[in-house]
């Protein structure tokens, strides 16, 4: 047998080893879909049916794409530099450079982050005088994103009214602000290559016959507009790759259609669908859970994890009185973990939302516990570093407003508001760049303006030096690393302008030095072109062996022996926007699954009876996704309770004895305390369901209650009348 088919199960084997036909291949969570994308480019260049050159795999993140070169540069004695294999961001990108002239960008056209692209618009309301509170600036982004997403421009825009008339206006002084400056943001860089291919046949054509085999990592998580791009690569004649897994399609939030995989399914005819069911990753118990939660939804590609490993541990249920308990119960777990030899990095506490951590951090701070909120500010996002790169952008294009606008007057050079303000008018009035209309500026303003304009040309001078030596000479001439050493915190902020120095060099060393453009490096664009493109990267930092908090969102992906999936209640997981969205719940159950998924060896599902959420006492019933675990399976480390009825929770305080106020009697005894109804306690209702008492006033025949209904909603209830009875 071939080297390189060794190591594959039978499935896997039949993926790698398909013929060029289009094909879907569904992997299941652990079941090594990135070995089969990598060997099934390794099989297809090590046989001959394509050159390496002819290949373009597309992934979600550089990781991801990083993995693939170096798991190929290790199968196969081939250099893999120069394979289109990356994201859909970095693929465009180098397309883009390639064809800048037909694309209508200038050859050195800049990428904005998300936070760049905010920036740029928030300029673009204040020279235009809207008013920033009827129009946010971050939601203007995401509604000139989702339209770029959609493919549509603003000419295609459909509006109703006359705000949604003006949010369509303003998507359109944003693209001659963007195209007038030279920059592109992440949305653009996607739909100008689409449109870029679309209209331009010999070159639409050209990659068409260069590329023969298109694959795809993460296919559910494709939206529209990539699923056109990619379509339009493929032609008629590629064979498309497809992998995903409709179950881990969590999204949607962001324009992830899972509908893509069914699409892809009819439109090009698959006939080749394959089940990567065996997992790596976790033992039976954990994956049995899985396939019994999702198979509640419906029009499922279908699939059931299996494993060798054995059944391993039950699924351990923890029910608590409020958040503190939980956290506290969850300290007191990790401590036993801790003096059994597991490793806190492989401990992981995932959340449904950002909100629930501040109880957990409270509980692991005072526990002495050292811990890491996976997600936070990323590298490229610290402040220190965008101004650095700010400047760096300046010297490539000294017409990029936006990072003109960053660093004028940081560190402070004496330019105030108002001066900055004229500059804008003047710009306006010309129909340039902010640092074009500098001379049409005077007085002290005026000056001040032209000496940064000055500080930008001397820059300039250094941009042919080596990239490491050209990011030294800018940390120190900017006058950056100054204002840092003299702020009472700024050692951090130094050690990270050091590390961009380290970047720079490690950058250069792994990419190798590409030369000058003219008067510039070529190695600076490629590298300003790099840290936008890994600004939106997950990356965990270095440090202690510490616990990992995050969301069940930034988990997708990761693995750990240990999870604890906290705040299992409704309302919050599955979210309470959930019901209200056109199959929400779908997705909060899909999320569910990834949860369960990232359990290699040991999981814990907790939930509370009381949860302080915004400021308020929240009384939420246990998750259904609770209910969806088989009994067997699951070992309570509490009395059950589930979707019955929680257990009273042993405290005066908590308990709302009914004896003097409430008139009427729960239907059983066992989920009382006193004679009657009282706080906490689940209900049933004939109309409205399950439900929680959340609160109570009154006293005989005027006594009422507050029931928490879920999707129902919130109601009081008079006792007198109401056909309540103990759930």
């Amino acid at each position: 047998m071939n080297p390189l088919l060794e190591h594959l199960n039978e499935p896997q084997l039949a993926a790698v080893t398909l013929p060029p036909q289009h094909a879907l291949i569904l992997a299941g969570a652990g079941s090594g879909k990135t070995r089969v994308l990598t060997t099934r480019i390794a099989w297809l260049i090590s046989t001959g049916q394509v050159a390496p050159s002819g290949i373009l795999a597309v992934t979600f993140t550089n990781k991801a794409a990083k993995e693939m070169l170096t798991r190929l540069a290790a199968m196969l004695p081939i250099n893999v530099k120069g394979m289109w294999i990356g994201t859909f961001h970095g693929l465009c990108n180098r397309l883009l450079r390639a064809h800048h002239r037909d694309a209508g960008l200038p050859q050195l056209f800049q990428i904005l982050d998300s936070g760049d692209q905010q920036a740029a618009v928030k300029r673009l309301l204040k020279t235009l005088n809207v008013d920033d509170e009827k129009y946010p600036p971050r939601e203007l982004c995401h509604f000139i994103n989702a339209q770029k997403e959609q493919g549509l421009r603003p000419a295609a825009v459909e509006a109703w009214d006359d705000w949604a008339r003006k949010r369509v206006e303003l998507y359109e002084a944003y693209e001659a602000q963007c195209q007038r400056e030279g920059v592109v943001d992440f949305a653009e860089l996607l739909l100008r290559c689409y449109e870029l291919l679309e209209r331009n046949e010999p070159l639409r054509r050209h990659y068409q016959e260069r590329f023969r085999h298109v694959l795809v990592d993460e296919f559910q998580d494709t939206n529209k507009l990539q699923y056109k791009w990619l379509k339009l690569l493929a032609g008629d004649h590629a064979a498309m790759f497809c992998v995903g897994d409709d179950d881990q399609s969590i999204y949607a939030f962001r324009g992830a259609d899972v509908g893509n995989m069914r699409d892809f399914e009819r439109e090009f005819h698959v006939t080749n669908l394959i089940r990567l069911e065996q997992n790596y990753r976790s033992h039976g118990n954990i994956l049995d859970a899985a396939n019994a939660i999702i198979k509640n939804n419906p029009q499922r590609l279908g699939k059931n994890l299996w494993t060798e490993a054995g059944a391993g541990e039950p699924i351990r249920i923890h029910e608590a009185y409020s958040d503190g308990d939980e956290a506290r119960f969850i300290v007191e777990e990790v401590k036993a973990l801790s003096r059994d030899g597991h490793a806190r990095a492989e401990i992981a506490l995932l959340y449904r939302s950002n909100a629930q951590s501040r109880a957990l951090e409270h509980a692991l701070f005072n526990a002495g516990l050292p811990y890491r909120v996976y997600g936070g500010l990323r590298f490229f996002e610290r402040a220190e570093i965008k101004h650095a790169l700010a400047y760096l952008r300046l010297i490539a294009n000294a017409n990029d407003d936006t990072a003109f606008a960053r660093v004028v007057n940081f560190p402070t050079r004496g330019i105030g508001a108002r001066s900055l303000e004229n500059l804008q008018d003047a710009a306006k009035a010309l129909g340039s760049s902010l640092h074009a209309a500098i001379p049409r500026l005077s007085g002290a303003g005026g000056a001040k303006l032209a000496g940064f304009a000055d500080l930008i040309v001397r820059l300039r001078e250094a941009a042919n030096l080596p990239l490491q030596e050209l990011v030294e000479h800018v940390l120190d001439l900017s006058g950056l690393r100054e204002h840092y050493r003299n702020e009472k915190e700024g050692q951090e902020r130094l050690a990270n302008l050091d590390e961009l120095v380290n970047a720079a060099a490690s950058f250069v060393a792994e990419e190798g030095t590409v030369g000058t453009e003219g008067e510039l490096s070529a190695d600076l664009m490629s590298f300003l072109a790099h840290a936008s493109l890994e600004a939106g990267e997950h990356q965990a930092g270095e440090g202690d062996d510490a616990l990992q908090l995050m969301t069940v969102h930034s988990a997708k992906g990761l693995e750990f022996n240990m999870v604890f999936i906290c705040g299992l209640e409704e309302g919050l997981f599955p979210h309470e926007n959930s019901l209200l969205e056109d199959k929400g719940l779908e997705e909060e159950r899909r999320l569910m699954y990834v949860a369960v998924t990232r359990a290699r060896q040991r999981l814990y599902l907790c939930f509370a009876q009381t949860r302080m959420l915004h400021g308020q006492t929240r009384y939420n019933l246990p998750s259904r996704f609770l209910d969806e675990v088989p009994e067997e399976l699951v070992k309570w480390l509490t009395p059950r309770a589930g979707r019955n009825g929680y257990q009273v929770a042993d405290s005066a305080a908590y308990a709302y004895n009914a004896t003097s106020t409430f008139g009427a009697a729960p239907r059983r005894s066992d989920s009382q305390r006193g004679g009657g109804f009282r706080i906490g306690q689940s209900v049933m209702h004939p109309k409205f369901g399950l439900g929680v008492i959340v609160n109570a006033e009154g006293g005989g025949s005027d006594a009422r209650v507050q029931v928490n209904f879920g999707a129902a909603g919130i109601k009081w209830l008079a006792l007198s009348v109401a056909k309540l009875e103990a759930a």
